[in-house]
């Protein structure tokens, strides 16, 4: 058995270290699986605060983790990851490679990727059905967001379009090791049954970020480069709002829209 305080957090990494056992507990505890799902991945376990209640229950726990130190930490205390141990970079992970079927995913994502992290949960919405995990605060609530609020972006209506999102909880300064600078935010995603949206996705995809490019300008303005002068000109109210005032549905409009401009 090896010292967790053997283990250092190392920046470049984006590592703060779990030391609640009770928030540990509540992230692993939020992990609903009213999906079904037999296994959860959990990224970057560190020193496995997280990790003790996921193996508790009724899945099976698998850990992706590319810290070398980390990985030794865990090897030696942790016999039941035996065999269950990724040392590979969950970014450049396809699921579909290593699961059979849809799985649920959680951690205490480090800081530093937890963006690229959404994205890739994102490009493979159909393996990771459930996420519970803890982020910086300010991109757990970005990620939750309503149409409306100044926070929201790409990632919400992205993420929303195909995940139902729930922001949990705010856990504080003091309970990591060492302390970041930031309040963090726990939320969780659950895949509803959008199958796939009723427009070109790759499409919508580009609509969305062009629109958030120039989030201060109005629809027409934002999205002015995807017609010509031969092109009709858009009319209604919706050219007339700025991104952060429309959902998922408006942005799908918004697609079909330009995609059929010049019929």
């Amino acid at each position: 058995m090896s010292n967790k305080y053997d283990v250092k957090a190392k920046k470049h990494l984006g590592q703060h270290f779990l030391k609640d056992e009770q928030i540990a507990k509540k992230i692993g505890d939020g992990l609903l699986n009213t999906l079904g799902y037999k296994q959860v991945l959990e990224i970057g376990p560190g020193t496995g605060a997280l990790t003790t209640h996921l193996l508790n229950r009724d899945f099976e726990t698998f850990v992706i983790e590319i810290d070398t130190e980390s990985v030794s930490y865990l090897q030696n205390n942790f016999p039941k990851l035996d065999g269950h141990i990724l040392e590979r970079d969950f970014l450049k992970l396809d699921p579909k490679e290593l699961f059979d079927a849809p799985i649920g995913l959680s951690g205490n994502f480090p800081y530093n990727i937890s963006t690229q992290i959404m994205f890739a949960v994102y490009q493979h919405k159909d393996m990771y059905v459930e996420v519970c995990g803890m982020f910086q605060k300010e991109v757990a609530e970005r990620i939750a967001a309503k149409p409306g609020s100044k926070v929201y972006g790409i990632l919400s209506v992205l993420l929303q379009a195909y995940f139902d999102i729930e922001y949990l909880f705010t856990v504080d300064e003091h309970v990591f090791i060492p302390p970041p600078k930031v309040k963090s935010g726990v939320i969780r995603l659950v895949r509803n049954n959008v199958k796939q949206l009723n427009c070109d996705e790759k499409f919508f995809k580009t609509v969305v970020k062009t629109s958030f490019g120039m989030r201060r300008k109005t629809i027409r303005n934002s999205l002015k480069g995807q017609w010509s002068a031969t092109d009709r000109v858009p009319e209604g109210e919706i050219w007339t709002k700025r991104p952060e005032q429309l959902g998922v549905a408006d942005f799908v409009y918004l697609t079909n829209w330009l995609q059929n401009k010049a019929e």
